[in-house]
């Protein structure tokens, strides 16, 4: 469990949630307009525009190939892009503009660590890159560790560590110089559920602490759970941007229903479909899943058609759409099937 010691609290210079500028309009950590990026034929990045506000944890959701890293990777400086404007805390970004790299971390997707060196020397090294004073650097170096847990497995090398230890040590070397931006590439890939937790709950601590946080993800679960605002993406585009509840409430479909049948036949399938609520309708032979537009009496009059039919209902449930819902309706495609399918161009 990612935990920090009272007395040495991860402190970001960045400002709290809420800031502004003098009109009220919210003070701008990032801000990207109409960037493009080229890889010969294929575009990568069309015209795609963000606006990440300081304090916040902004989520950037999209299946893989969908343009997330490369958007990341032009807002550090990391890769040339094409057309567009970048400014981070106000200020344009070049390969050379450390004063403001200084304030940026980064946690990739793939851990980025040495084999040959231990925990505590991994980021003490890391940490180098932007800290030249050593004893300041040994204060931030435990700081970090205490931070995200590792204080019992300082001397070990990361082939000794587990996957969710080796990911914490990946997030210590992003953050010990405390960076007041941080961007989280994918951090959860591949981890056990508490590992994962304690990853999540280690990012919302460092955003309440003063970091602005750019959480990229295909896990909408997660998306939802810590980020303040969303942005949807796909095919190097800016689909929609919201809070979680807003970018619902975007979309026509207002619940989706799920009812355990097996002897569902064709004529009542087709009564269901036939019902004006009904965006979508599915029986995989064990199990009636219903999208349905809002209402009041969907599941009423949907049992009605199942009752009249003489069809024996088991287990039902219904829950509010969710960001896949928004994403499917938005593309056509469920983001899990893009994520599975999408050919990578990140």
């Amino acid at each position: 469990m990612m935990s920090g010691n009272n007395n040495k609290p991860y402190t970001s210079g960045g400002q709290s949630m809420g800031s502004t500028r003098g009109d009220d309009t919210p003070a701008s950590a990032v801000a990207v307009h109409g960037l493009v990026k080229r890889y010969g034929d294929m575009l990568a990045l069309d015209y795609f525009d963000l606006d990440v506000h300081q304090g916040e944890i902004f989520g950037l959701l999209g299946p893989n190939g969908s343009g997330k890293s490369t958007a990341i990777n032009c807002i550090l400086a990391l890769l040339t892009y094409d057309e567009g404007e970048i400014r981070v805390f106000g200020k344009p970004v070049t390969p050379t503009s450390y004063d403001v790299k200084r304030r940026i971390g980064i946690v990739p997707q793939n851990v980025a660590v040495f084999n040959e060196l231990t925990v505590t020397e991994n980021i003490d090294y890391f940490c180098s890159l932007y800290i030249t004073d050593r004893k300041r650097r040994t204060e931030l170096v435990d700081q970090a560790i205490d931070f995200v847990g590792l204080g019992e497995f300082r001397k070990f090398r990361p082939g000794k560590l587990s996957g969710g230890l080796k990911r914490r040590l990946n997030i210590a070397c992003g953050i010990a110089h405390q960076p007041d931006l941080i961007f989280f590439d994918e951090p959860t890939v591949a981890v056990d559920p508490q590992s994962r937790n304690a990853i999540l709950e280690g990012i919302q601590r460092l955003n309440r602490e003063g970091a602005t946080i750019v959480y990229t993800s295909h896990y909408m679960e997660e998306v939802e759970q810590i980020a303040d605002r969303i942005l949807i993406m796909d095919h190097g585009r800016h689909l929609a941007l919201g809070t979680a509840e807003e970018l619902k409430g975007m979309i026509g479909m207002g619940e989706r229903i799920s009812i355990a049948t097996l002897d569902l036949d064709d004529k009542v399938l087709q009564r269901v479909r036939s019902l004006p609520f009904v965006i979508e309708a599915v029986w995989d032979g064990k199990e009636l899943d219903v999208r349905c537009r809002r209402g009041e009496r969907n599941l009423v009059d949907l049992l009605d058609v199942l009752n009249a039919g003489g069809i024996n209902v088991g287990h039902l449930s219904s829950r509010p759409p969710t960001l896949n819902d928004v994403f499917l309706e938005l593309t056509g495609t469920a983001l899990r099937d893009s994520t599975e399918h999408a050919e990578t161009r990140e």
